[in-house]
């Protein structure tokens, strides 16, 4: 017997195999993209009691461990508001954990401090984002879907609650709502040198259904209990903004606009007090600018800014 010809067409069979289960896939229907989420435990739960005070918006904000000087900066500007024309609004940062014990003991020092942390035992790592917001997700489905709405922002972004706040209720839309900066028709990377880089085998097709940039996504409290409920069926990404678009388009949930005018900026904005006022979310903003644009906004009259 020829060994080396057995061993040929055995390779050959698994090869064949294998590319039939691949180009023979539909999408959202396939296991082997599917990565489940497991059930890592919370380390850390906020103080809020959602049942008797109700909050009308609920802003979530992935962090890590090294960013302690962006959640102060946060705290002390928009993350402060308790109450935005007469509904309550609260600020809570998502973290993962760390390896070094001393940055695991100093959020819990921080969580005990402010008790505005939502923490879980999975790696708090760049690549671990979607798990970081389904952990979000997965908080407003068990301990708030009283919320009206949930935000999803970034450490790094200006947040004008204000704005968001008067947008969403001349929207009036309660269920199945969901906005953001809506990316259309984008393709993946499939360089392996780009932050974004997502393989054939991780996702096989050619577009990505309509997602919002992770840099800042608000929807009504009934879509966190979907995604989360659909999640485990969805082929899993490292992109979070692409993974909560492939739940939404499962869901058959359009993202829509919230203004007929731009109002979510993912790449940034020059600063000024006008056009600040007008806008719900401005990407790349540092601890220390987010601090001195606060400033400025508050010691700014309530002058008359020109459309």
């Amino acid at each position: 017997m020829d060994f080396k010809k057995v061993r040929l067409v055995y390779a050959f069979i698994l090869m064949m195999g294998v590319l039939c289960l691949y180009f023979s896939m539909e999408p959202f229907k396939t296991q082997p993209f599917v990565l489940k989420k497991g059930h890592a435990k919370f380390l850390q739960l906020p103080d809020i009691d959602c049942k008797q005070k109700p909050p009308f918006l609920v802003l979530l904000v992935t962090s890590s461990h090294k960013q302690l000087a962006a959640r102060m900066a946060i705290r002390k500007t928009w993350g402060r508001e308790t109450e935005v024309r007469g509904r309550r609004v609260k600020t809570l940062f998502l973290l993962g954990a760390s390896d070094s014990i001393n940055e695991m003991n100093e959020t819990a020092q921080e969580g005990k401090q402010h008790r505005d942390i939502i923490q879980k035992d999975f790696k708090d790592d760049y690549y671990n984002l979607t798990l970081k917001t389904l952990m979000g997700m997965e908080w407003v489905h068990h301990f708030c879907p009283q919320a009206a709405f949930v935000m999803k922002t970034d450490s790094d972004v200006f947040v004008n609650v204000g704005y968001l706040t008067d947008l969403l209720l001349k929207k009036n839309k309660t269920s199945r709502f969901f906005t953001g900066y809506i990316i259309s028709n984008n393709r993946p990377f499939r360089e392996t040198f780009s932050k974004w880089f997502v393989s054939k085998f991780e996702y096989p097709w050619d577009r990505y259904p309509p997602f919002c940039s992770g840099t800042g996504y608000v929807f009504s409290s009934d879509v966190a209990s979907k995604v989360y409920s659909v999640s485990e069926s969805v082929p899993f990404l490292k992109l979070e903004d692409v993974f909560v678009g492939l739940c939404l388009a499962k869901l058959k949930i359009q993202p829509e606009e919230l203004h007929t005018k731009p109002t979510f900026f993912p790449g940034g904005l020059y600063f000024s007090v006008c056009r600040f006022r007008k806008i719900v979310t401005c990407h790349s903003v540092t601890p220390r600018y987010l601090l001195i644009y606060w400033q400025i906004l508050e010691n700014s009259p309530k002058k008359y800014c020109p459309s």
